[in-house]
């Protein structure tokens, strides 16, 4: 049985609809075909084979050639100053008498039909949501209206296939583009093979080692700012072990107590008081780690530990914001400007930090960045108008070829756009 080929592969170069390392490289060493040692059939099927990997791919070829065109779109764009100054019966006055137009000819530059081959493609529902940056590959994007996550007019459409018309809006799940646009929250295939093997290396030389004691951290002395005095945490007081809680119970307990430390970190906190919240937040972390090790009394003494240190921050926070000054200097007007401007810089700073905050029961990696490899493919057509806001876009018209500039994305050159037009004109 033959092998079958790489999808991605580095010695024989097929440029694919996808944000990759390997599309980047394939991208960088694309060049012009070299026509002069092949037959015309030969030089065809090759332009054919390299554009139907990218144009298109995720469909079939008998699909594809029902959707072929013998007709290109164009636009011919005509000069204005010219329309206005003459009315056309120039063209034809003392024509070999003298009364040629002494102007220099102007030379307009190329349309490139050719480019235009794989217009129709552009028109489908997946490749839209593609070209819109709503998904990292087409099949992706094939994939997400598949999955009735794509809606276009306010209808959920489940048809990759689905041909758009000028004016028709799409949106895609916001969580979803947020996923496929972002960073990959798991690690890869061999990092997550290495890790699982190490697990499995450390459980077999723990075995029938007693259940691991969690490390406690130890709460240093909290001075209190108003009085100046020391204190230290009252002894934990441990889970009621009447009913043995399960460990999935525990480890819900656990993964909501990080939880609260992190809404504890987020809010304004000394340094000295933010040092020692990550030093319980590396405890916890641990523990979750050893969940299934892990006893009621352990937790409940996390849990007493971190209400202790809740509980002093916010009473040196308030002995911290008492007023000092109780003769102002301000007038009335400019202690209300001053309040407007201090509270929309709170609004402010409060939709920065919970827009992009740390999330772990997000499907994407948080805070959010952008993909890698995505700058080199972040463009977006001149036939969709996209808001980023609300993952929505617009189909505006059909994409056209102009002078100088064909609107449909591709990578190749017109040589090869007019060699695949020809082989696909031969057979239709």
């Amino acid at each position: 049985m033959r092998k079958k080929p790489r999808f991605h592969s580095l010695k024989k170069l097929k440029v694919r609809q996808d944000w990759s390392r390997w599309t980047l490289y394939n991208l960088f060493k694309l060049s012009p075909p070299n026509l002069s040692a092949r037959t015309y059939f030969q030089q065809k099927w090759t332009a054919k084979s390299d554009t139907r990997a990218y144009h298109g791919e995720q469909i079939r070829e008998k699909q594809w050639k029902r959707l072929f065109r013998r007709t290109l779109p164009a636009v011919v764009p005509m000069d204005h100053k010219y329309l206005a100054r003459y009315d056309g019966s120039e063209q034809a006055a003392g024509r070999g008498a003298g009364a040629d137009s002494q102007e220099k000819a102007r030379m307009p530059p190329m349309t490139p039909y050719m480019q235009m081959t794989y217009f129709p493609i552009e028109r489908r529902l997946d490749t839209a949501v593609f070209r819109a940056l709503f998904a990292s590959s087409v099949r992706q994007a094939r994939q997400f209206v598949c999955h009735g996550l794509v809606k276009v007019n306010g209808k959920k459409i489940i048809y990759p296939g689905y041909m758009l018309n000028p004016g028709d809006v799409f949106q895609v799940e916001p969580d979803s583009v947020m996923t496929a646009t972002g960073a990959q929250k798991t690690r890869s295939a061999a990092a997550r093979r290495k890790a699982r093997e190490k697990g499995q290396a450390h459980a077999e030389s723990i075995k029938g080692v007693g259940p691991i004691k969690i490390p406690s951290i130890k709460v240093p002395l909290l001075a209190d700012s108003a009085t100046g005095t020391t204190s230290t945490p009252k002894a934990a007081t441990p889970l009621s072990t009447e009913t043995e809680p399960a460990p999935e119970e525990l480890k819900r307990h656990l993964q909501s107590l990080m939880t609260d430390v992190e809404a504890v970190l987020a809010e304004e906190v000394k340094a000295k008081n933010k040092q020692k919240l990550r030093d319980f937040r590396q405890t916890v972390r641990k523990a979750i780690s050893l969940w299934k090790r892990s006893t009621p009394g352990e937790v409940s003494t996390l849990e007493s530990q971190l209400s202790f240190l809740k509980s002093h921050i916010t009473k040196s926070a308030t002995s911290s914001s008492a007023p000092s000054d109780a003769n102002p200097q301000l007038s009335r007007d400019e202690e209300a400007k001053l309040q407007n401007a201090f509270d929309r810089l709170k609004e402010q700073a409060e939709y920065d930090a919970n827009w992009n905050k740390r999330d772990p029961s997000k499907p994407y990696l948080t805070p959010w960045r952008p993909r890698d490899y995505m700058s080199a493919f972040a463009f977006i057509p001149r036939y969709l108008e996209v808001n980023q806001n609300i993952c929505a876009a617009v189909y505006l018209r059909h994409p056209v070829a102009r002078p100088g500039l064909a609107e449909v994305p591709t990578p190749f050159s017109y040589e090869t756009g007019q060699l695949a037009f020809n082989w696909y004109l031969r057979r239709r």
